[in-house]
């Protein structure tokens, strides 16, 4: 075990090789100390100590393996990281401090001045701000391109293209990319592929078995469920996350040892919530899609999606993430979600309490016009996380402010 906490005789724990993903979910990574806890332990200190000078050069040079300093060596954090590894099917993670520092981490680490990106054009506002504002101050170009569109992205690589980055689903408007043929597309052209697998976890998709060399999460949406820390986290091969670690290392964009415990205990319960979110997802969509003052649905469970096969296929579920188009604009819009009772008019996501927002004004709010438009964020647009509270009061709630807008 890498930068163990136990010098010689680590406290054995239940062999669960072979085991399904839910068992996964519960027992990776666990390592206990000779207290014998249940439950994993956690680590909040800064540094780790030495028995000796020479221990303490050996360590720091690599040739021993062990704890150093928690910005790079934590036991708490590296049960995070050895359990979602094992979930996405990958052989290391790196967990930093937010979902963007899992981006920029990757970035930063990966390319270099004068290297090339073709992403998504669907993809969370902040992503698209991060390479078109700030990676290219470092000499590192982005085209933007369509999701479901394979002519397109194979039209934007260049020479120099060194990483085809997008999101499957998309936020806000679950779109689906095919990952087999993007990742066949990248190694063809000597790129890597790096898929942000937020809205569904590695519960309901697994991109690295459809070709994918980087999966990436935003670890404060679904991986904790509750809202209650921020972190990220970047999985991949020993090779590609050694350049993560060790920008992460000289950096330190880092996830704390408590927010580590805490993703810990979310990964536990992941599956379960993943299938109650999806369930009650599907309800929503299609109740909403009977509504005449809705224009369109975006749920990749809906028949009417037009991806929903290729979702079947490479997904084992469909999420907790909805949006739909009102019969209006920004007023109705606003409307509705101001005439809501229990619903939390929040940005986040994957929570056990349903959330609701506005993308052109919130997620998305720092996109042009321009962009905006070919995102297809609309101001009658409304995206929902679905919790876990009761889809009849989900409903009823809803309805409320369908009434409040005007809209019923």
């Amino acid at each position: 075990m890498a930068n163990s906490i136990y010098k010689d005789n680590p406290i054995p724990v239940a062999n669960i090789d072979g085991a399904e993903l839910e068992t996964i979910a519960v027992r990776a990574g666990h390592q206990r100390t000779h207290e014998l806890e249940h439950s994993e332990a956690i680590f909040p200190t800064s540094s780790f100590v030495f028995n000796s000078a020479s221990e303490a050069a050996a360590r720091f040079s690599g040739e021993v393996e062990g704890n150093i300093y928690s910005r790079f060596t934590n036991p708490t954090v590296q049960a995070f990281e050895e359990r979602i590894a094992a979930m996405e099917g990958g052989e290391r993670a790196v967990a930093t401090a937010s979902g963007m520092a899992a981006i920029m981490s990757t970035c930063v680490a990966l390319l270099k001045q004068g290297d090339h990106v073709v992403c998504s054009r669907s993809v969370f506002g902040t992503t698209n701000v991060f390479f078109q504002k700030y990676m290219s101050k470092f000499g590192v170009e982005t085209t933007f391109v369509e999701l479901t569109d394979l002519e397109s992205w194979r039209s934007a690589i260049k020479e120099n293209t060194a990483l085809l980055f997008l999101e499957t689903p998309s936020n806000p408007l679950c779109e689906i990319a095919d990952i087999t043929q993007l990742a066949d597309l990248a190694h063809k052209h000597g790129a890597l592929l790096a898929v942000d697998n937020c809205f569904c976890t590695p519960i309901l998709q697994r991109p690295l078995d459809f070709g994918a060399d980087i999966v990436i999460h935003s670890a404060t949406k679904y991986l904790d469920g509750q809202g209650r820390c921020i972190g990220g986290v970047v999985v991949g091969s020993n090779q590609v996350m050694e350049d993560v670690y060790g920008f992460l290392r000289s950096a330190g964009p880092t996830m704390s040892p408590f927010n580590a415990w805490v993703f810990l205990k979310g990964l536990e319960t992941l599956s379960i919530r993943m299938r109650a979110h999806s369930e009650s997802a599907l309800i929503i969509a299609q109740w909403l899609e009977s509504k005449e003052s809705v224009e369109t649905v975006f749920y990749t469970g809906l028949e009417s999606h037009a991806q929903y096969e290729l979702a079947k296929k490479q997904q084992s579920g469909f999420s907790g993430v909805l949006s739909f188009r009102i019969k209006g604009g920004r007023e109705e819009a606003w409307k509705l979600i101001d005439g809501l009772q229990f619903l939390s008019i929040t940005a986040n996501l994957g929570d056990t309490k349903t959330t609701i927002t506005h993308p052109a004004t919130t997620t998305h709010g720092r996109l042009s016009d321009e962009d905006k438009v070919r995102s297809g964020i609309t101001e009658n647009l409304i995206r929902i996380s679905v919790g876990l509270e009761s889809v009849e009061d989900i409903k009823k709630d809803l309805q409320a402010g369908f009434i409040s807008s005007g809209l019923e």
